[in-house]
C-alpha cells in the first residue's frame, strides 16, 4: 500500500505508518466506521482508538454519529491550499531588487524604471545598504511642470529610512500582503538586517503582481511545498 505523504512541518507532528495508514483506508473507502478500519487492519478497535482521535484533532479525519470517519478539511484541496498560503515565505516569491545609488538623478531613475519595467526602486548608498524608495508617482510629482526635473538628485525625491516599510525573507506572505494593505503601497523592499541592526542589505522585492502570480502558481499546482 502507498502512503500518503504529508509533511511533518505542516502539523509540527510526524504521523506514524499506521496513521498515514488509516488515512489512506479512509481517503479510499470512507465514510468507514471505526470497527470496519480495525477490521481492514487486523486489529482491535480499542488499539486504534488513539490514533483516530489524534487525526481528528490535527483535522486530517473527521467523523459523524451513524456516518463514521471521512477526510477532514486538511485533507481536502481546498485546506491544503491554505496550508501552503499560510507557509509561504516571501523568499518563496520575492523578485530580484531593482536598485539605484543615492548619487543618481530622477533621469536615471526614470529611465530604469521603463527598462525594468517596474513601479519602485530601492535606493542604496555606497555599501549597498538601503537608504531610501522612490516610485513612478514620486517622480511624477517632481517631473511634471518642471524643466529642470531631470538634473535633480534622486536623493531629494526619495522617502527616506526609517519611514519605508519593509519585510524579511522569513516573513510569511501574508505578513507581507498585510503591511501592504495597512499601508497602501503596491510593494515592499526585501531586507536582511545587518550586523549593527541599523542598516539593511537590499535582497529582493514584493509587490502586488508577485502575491498574484504565488496565487496562481499554488492554485495551479506550480508552486511544490
Amino acid at each position: 500500500m502507498q502512503l500518503s505523504t504529508i509533511p511533518k512541518e505542516e502539523t509540527g507532528i510526524e504521523l506514524t505508518a499506521r496513521q498515514l495508514t488509516i488515512i489512506d483506508l479512509i481517503k479510499k473507502q470512507g465514510p468507514i466506521t471505526g470497527e470496519q478500519i480495525a477490521e481492514n487492519l487486523g486489529i482491535s478497535r480499542p488499539t486504534i482508538r488513539s490514533d483516530l482521535s489524534v487525526l481528528v484533532m490535527l483535522g486530517y479525519i473527521d467523523a459523524k454519529p451513524k456516518v463514521g470517519y471521512f477526510l477532514g478539511k486538511v485533507m481536502t484541496s481546498e485546506g491544503q491550499l491554505n496550508e501552503k498560503l499560510l507557509s509561504l515565505k516571501v523568499k518563496d516569491v520575492m523578485y530580484r531588487p531593482v536598485v539605484i545609488e543615492e548619487s543618481a538623478t530622477v533621469n536615471d531613475a526614470v529611465i530604469s524604471l521603463f527598462v525594468e519595467n517596474v513601479g519602485m526602486l530601492t535606493v542604496t548608498d555606497e555599501q549597498g545598504s538601503l537608504v531610501g524608495l522612490v516610485s513612478l508617482k514620486d517622480l511624477l510629482k517632481v517631473t511634471l511642470g518642471n524643466p529642470n526635473a531631470a538634473s535633480i538628485p534622486i536623493s531629494m525625491v526619495m522617502t527616506r529610512v526609517p519611514r519605508i516599510v519593509t519585510i524579511t525573507p522569513e516573513d510569511s506572505v501574508l505578513e507581507a500582503a498585510k503591511r501592504m494593505l495597512h499601508h497602501h503601497v503596491g510593494g515592499l523592499p526585501v531586507v536582511k538586517i545587518q550586523d549593527d541592526g541599523n542598516r539593511y542589505e537590499v535582497v529582493g522585492r514584493i509587490t502586488k503582481t508577485s502575491l498574484t502570480q504565488a496565487w496562481v502558481d499554488l492554485t495551479s499546482g506550480a508552486i511544490a511545498q
